[in-house]
């Protein structure tokens, strides 16, 4: 119970951005999203940031709350969150300097307390005139009272992450010298102010919270002091029900990585941030930091450190979470990994949200989760047992067929193993003890050691076969490669060679493998030179995980070159092209290059496949080496098409030996 508001339990979804949104409003996807999580057992569902004033609207999707015309989408989104037992709570969101506002492809106006320079999105901003100010704390009151219309159940401010009310509290930011600049006090009233218009929007029906960061960890971002100055007042003066504590500054390449914070930062890392807010706030506090699993939920309650948990993440990957620890099922539960790869990382390439492990996330109005079940089981071989054959496998269980999956190697899992072994990486291998589960859970089992060729398919006789054999390294043309030492990352990482002191790491793919196998070797005493294959390191990561691992190369002082394509090498040297100018980078003192230059595919069960006319796909790097999202999609949505091709009479002949039903695909 906060104030007058019951909520089943203490488990919190947070306000995050989605990109469901249809004309700027709640559509059916991002119902249907929501609705998922509600049905799922969330006790809260905090909408996305919605933009309530016309200086922060922009070409992106985002959720827009500006006028009653707003009304019944957010009304249909709130029903159906209602249906399912849910309360649900919606975010009114300015962005202030922290944005390119585009529109049209050009960048356009952007407001803020002063003209100080962003630092992450290189914006200057201007300063908003006192008149619009005003305007913008009576459209907060709007939105908020457009979310009571609506049905909502409570209003949450955002002063989080260096957004504008956050840039208002800032003196660093703030350099005005009107009634909302200067002193503390002035800095604080649009804060206040705006508040209070919510309040008086939604009366005493509804809750009010604020979201604010306890740090934002930037050295031009706001302290813990101002922070907790700010929450003693507000909680004190009773503007605010609850405060919802977040952590960093989307105003910060550093910082950012608080928003959604990765594998690398540690699980409930935050609980003694919120613990110091804790002591001096009156009113119940909120947090989502890295919060996976209900076990360290129940224990920021039962420390008292909290009163609702955000498990945002973890509803991503599995919905029915909160369900399935209210049954005791916690072993049940597919826990988020942080890979931040299809959440936020979608999200910062202008593409709707999902998830690696949970390919339904996102796309619930897209994706049938249930197969219609064939009276006539088929006998489906799958060829490895990596991401991809492990979810195709379960897909085929779900559809009433029979799976047998066979692994070449002694254990499950694939590339997933290696990637594990990376500095501050080991929980990406729970997306294999994940599936692991599954498959038990399932009743199915995996036979090791056993490598499939044509002559086992033979004997075998299935009704079809799912190709998931993954992928091999590339081996690139490198002159001179016989007097060098030349050794490839997965060899490394598999304990397979030894680099010598002094270490160029050629890194093509720009991706987690080249900064994590750099940082890994600086910390065991080598040399590491970082040769990147394009404009910066781990350019083909998601951004706050990328800008991470930057100051993770920095601080070990590893030096990096960019723009370099590896050329050849000798007994002592490496010998790149630079991208831009084809001018020669040679790289002197070199005892070991280290390559990372992708995967190519396995494909040597294509062709023998297809002359024997039995019917099969290739999924996952078997197709095409990619990453653990593809695998996994693939695993699920191209093998549900599969399953349903087998079983349609159309452009089929089937027929039955020996009691089996046989499948031949004509054409």
């Amino acid at each position: 119970m906060v104030r007058s508001c019951l909520i089943r339990n203490r488990i919190l979804s947070t306000g995050h951005q989605t990109y469901l949104a249809e004309g700027n409003f709640p559509g059916e996807r991002m119902i249907a999203y929501h609705a998922a999580r509600a049905k799922g057992g969330a006790g809260l569902i905090i909408t996305e940031a919605a933009r309530f004033h016309t200086s922060s609207r922009s070409d992106a999707p985002d959720l827009t709350i500006m006028g009653d015309e707003a009304i019944p989408a957010y009304a249909r989104l709130a029903a159906a969150v209602h249906r399912h037992g849910s309360k649900i709570f919606g975010q009114l969101s300015h962005a202030g300097s922290v944005t390119r506002q585009m529109s049209g492809g050009m960048r356009g106006e952007v407001f803020a307390p002063s003209p100080v320079p962003d630092h992450r999105f290189q914006v200057l901003p201007r300063e908003m005139p006192t008149a619009m100010m005003e305007e913008l704390i009576d459209a907060a009151g709007d939105g908020a009272r457009r979310y009571t219309e609506a049905g909502y159940d409570g209003v949450e401010l955002m002063a989080s992450h260096g957004l504008l009310f956050a840039q208002f509290l800032n003196p660093y930011k703030n350099h005005r010298t009107d009634k909302y600049g200067g002193s503390e006090e002035n800095r604080l009233r649009p804060l206040r102010e705006a508040l209070t218009k919510v309040r008086e929007a939604v009366g005493e029906s509804l809750l009010v919270g604020l979201r604010i960061s306890a740090d934002e960890d930037d050295p031009s971002g706001l302290d813990k002091a101002t922070v907790h100055d700010v929450c003693r007042r507000l909680s004190s003066d009773g503007l605010v029900d609850y405060l919802n504590i977040t952590y960093g500054s989307m105003a910060g390449l550093g910082s950012s990585v608080h928003v959604a914070p990765p594998m690398e930062m540690g699980i409930a890392y935050l609980a003694r941030e919120v613990e110091a807010i804790r002591r001096i706030a009156t009113v119940p506090l909120f947090h989502a930091g890295r919060i996976n699993q209900p076990r360290e939920a129940e224990k920021m309650l039962r420390d008292g450190i909290a009163d609702m948990c955000g498990m945002t993440r973890a509803m991503i990957s599995d919905p029915d979470m909160p369900r399935k620890a209210l049954s005791g099922l916690t072993d049940n539960i597919r826990a988020c990994i942080g890979c931040n790869q299809a959440c936020i990382g979608h999200y910062h390439i202008g593409l709707p949200i999902s998830c690696i492990q949970n390919p339904l996330a996102g796309r619930e109005r897209l994706l049938s989760g249930e197969l219609p079940r064939s009276g006539h089981p088929l006998t489906i071989l799958i060829a490895g047992a990596g991401p991809a054959g492990m979810k195709a496998a379960l897909t085929v269980k779900a559809a009433g067929d029979i799976p047998l999956i066979l692994e070449a190697a002694s254990q499950a899992g694939g590339q997933a193993l290696l990637a594990q072994l990376l500095p501050s990486r080991a929980e990406f291998g729970g997306l294999v003890t994940n599936l692991a589960y599954e498959l038990r859970e399932a009743g199915i089992a995996t036979e090791f050691n056993r490598k499939v060729d044509i002559d086992l398919i033979r004997k075998i006789s299935p009704d079809a076969v799912i190709i998931a054999t993954g992928s091999q390294p590339f081996v690139p043309l490198v002159e001179g490669r016989e007097a060098g030492d030349v050794i490839e990352a997965t060899s490394y990482l598999a304990g397979k060679a030894e680099p010598g002191a002094s270490v160029v790491i050629a890194d093509w793919r720009c991706d987690w493998q080249g900064v994590g196998v750099a940082v890994l070797l600086a910390s065991r005493g080598h040399r590491v030179r970082l040769a990147v294959n394009g404009t910066a390191p781990a350019t083909n990561l998601q951004q706050y995980v990328r800008d991470f691992w930057a100051g993770q190369l920095h601080r070990s002082g590893i030096e990096v070159i960019p723009y370099a394509r590896l050329f050849g090498v000798d007994a002592d040297n490496a010998y790149f092209i630079h991208e831009a100018s084809h001018e020669p980078i040679i790289l002197e003192d070199v005892d070991t290059v280290i390559t990372v230059c992708g995967r190519v595919p396995d494909q040597s069960l294509d062709q023998e496949i297809a002359a024997d006319g039995i019917p099969f796909i290739s999924i996952g790097d078997s197709k095409v080496a990619r990453s653990a999202e593809e695998a996994i999609f693939e695993g699920y949505v191209e093998v549900q098409n599969f399953l349903r091709k087998l079983h349609s009479a159309d452009g089929m002949e089937v027929g039955s030996e020996g009691g089996a039903r046989r499948v031949r695909l004509q054409g």
